[in-house]
């Protein structure tokens, strides 16, 4: 394997026995500071005169001697290597700030977008010998066992083979929407699963959804004066990334119906909600209350931004059709991610916007990193094109109802009076209300955690004082057994 070694030697004058102890210090130094760091390759001894400017047999000395320090070992056949460094406590420069420095912008000093980002961070778990499982109940997870890779492997590879058959050209990514043929592939899936009108036109591909309410907050918000309202509870990153552009965000309290409309400031200039199935509570926005939020809308000139995250999963009742497919195509953003119903690795979403935003979201989608992987773009295109993703679905939504019938089963069973499955026909969650004093059930959660069992309560999902108190139950990396085992714990520490 070639060598690629740009760490400068000064040799003492040619003739000078102190070649090795200079090449052999050189190095040493390099190593202790950190600028060769473990793994890394040197140059092999043959090739010396052309990295070092010395014989081979000067460099066979100092490596002699940084293996004996036991900085480099040698690998039979394939070289010398620096080796891994002992453990030693942190150095001060790498630990966390308690307070961010001054330096920063300040709406990334602020606390609540710090808060915001880093709500999936539990904190770690106890060591104690009590943790004899490892289960995952954290909402919207996806298990990339049950993916199809061998059917994307094969798609991927054939998309790779046809841009390696292309004629070399330059095409700028500028005004770029992302690749055609996804975009098609969006609006027929999207039509035919969530009856959102689109043409490949009105579709921009994002880098997952958090990317498309970036794009949506740099574009619609004036900072300190445009007014965002947002579900309380709700999902904390889509908030930060309003925050983060400087809005106004206002709290909007969740009931059994959804969004409480009558609730809504007549400021409000965006309405961000989940409306088929809210996030964290579960429950589905009424008819009378999609109605209401639509005439909010005309009325006060406000836009809504529709949060369809995981609207493939339907399991029983008639299906819900989406906001946009029921409001004026000018008043509804609609925004739908991969990372549900394919693989979150892939971070590809996607956003339906009405024309007259198509240009700037376009133009500062432009400006954050031109355009999503081309190769990653063309192989889910044809993925959903030749039926994998509709076939995987179906696949889903057979194992995610024998998981979420079984949770409401036990919870009706064996917590009737401590938890209550909220109703929803959709989704990769369960929420389940309770009586139960907040504090308690956050008590409930601390002391799972140390058993190995990751699970939220609705508390930490507010950003006002909390309303109603609940359990999150996520089944999409959890199997029956494992529910079985996780809920018999839950209700132990209840």
């Amino acid at each position: 394997m070639p060598s690629i070694f740009e760490i400068a030697i000064d040799l003492p004058t040619k003739g000078s026995r102190r070649a090795a102890d200079s090449v052999y210090g050189q190095l040493r130094r390099a190593i202790l500071a950190g600028r060769l760091v473990a793994g890394a390759r040197l140059p092999p001894e043959r090739e010396s005169a052309i990295f070092f400017g010395v014989s081979r047999n000067t460099v066979a000395r100092a490596y002699a001697r940084l293996a004996m320090e036991g900085l480099v070992m040698s690998r039979q056949g394939a070289g010398t290597f620096i080796a891994p460094k002992k453990k030693q406590p942190p150095h001060p420069h790498h630990t966390t700030p308690s307070t961010p420095d001054r330096r920063l912008n300040a709406l990334w000093r602020r606390p609540e977008v710090l808060q915001a980002l880093n709500f999936w961070q539990d904190k770690p778990r106890a060591t104690s010998s009590e943790a004899a499982t490892s289960l995952d109940f954290r909402p919207a997870l996806v298990d990339p066992r049950l993916f199809p890779f061998d059917v994307f492997r094969r798609v991927t590879a054939r998309q790779l083979r046809r841009t390696e058959l292309k004629r070399p050209r330059f095409d700028s990514p500028q005004g770029n929407q992302g690749h055609f043929p996804l975009r098609k592939a969006i609006a027929t899936h999207v039509g035919a699963s969530r009856a959102v009108v689109c043409e490949p036109e009105d579709i921009l591909v994002t880098a997952g959804a958090q990317q498309a309410f970036d794009l949506l907050a740099r574009v619609l918000v004036t900072p300190g004066v445009t007014t965002v309202a947002a579900e309380d509870p709700g999902y904390p990153p889509m908030r930060a990334a309003f925050l983060a552009a400087g809005a106004r965000v206002v709290p909007i309290p969740v009931d059994e119906q959804g969004l409480v409309v009558d609730a809504l400031p007549s400021s409000a200039n965006i309405v961000c909600v989940c409306p088929s199935h809210q996030f964290p509570s579960g429950v589905t926005m009424s008819a009378q209350r999609r109605l209401a939020l639509h005439a909010f809308a005309r009325q006060h000139g406000a836009v809504i931004v529709e949060d369809d995250y995981d609207g493939e999963f339907r399991y029983d009742g008639e299906p819900l059709q989406s906001l946009r497919s029921t409001a004026p195509a000018s008043d509804v953003f609609y925004v739908g991610t991969f990372s549900k119903c394919m693989l979150p690795a892939l971070r590809l979403g996607f956003l339906v916007a009405p024309p007259w935003a198509m240009p700037a979201l376009t133009t500062a989608k432009n400006c954050l990193d031109w355009h999503c992987p081309t190769l990653t773009q063309a192989a889910v295109a044809h993925f959903i094109a030749e039926g994998h993703l509709a076939r995987h679905v179906r696949k889903l939504r057979g194992l995610y109802k024998e998981r979420r019938d079984l949770i409401c089963e036990i919870l009706r069973a064996e917590f009737a009076e401590s938890l209550l499955p909220v109703p929803s026909f959709y989704g990769m969650h369960v929420g389940a209300s309770s009586l139960l004093p907040a504090r308690r059930l956050e008590r409930v959660t601390r002391h799972l955690l140390g058993l190995g069992v990751q699970l939220h309560s609705f508390e930490r999902y507010f950003v006002a004082k909390p309303t109603c108190t609940g359990l999150v139950l996520g089944y999409g990396t959890a199997d029956l057994k494992q529910i079985e085992q996780g809920l018999s714990l839950l209700r132990q520490a209840i």
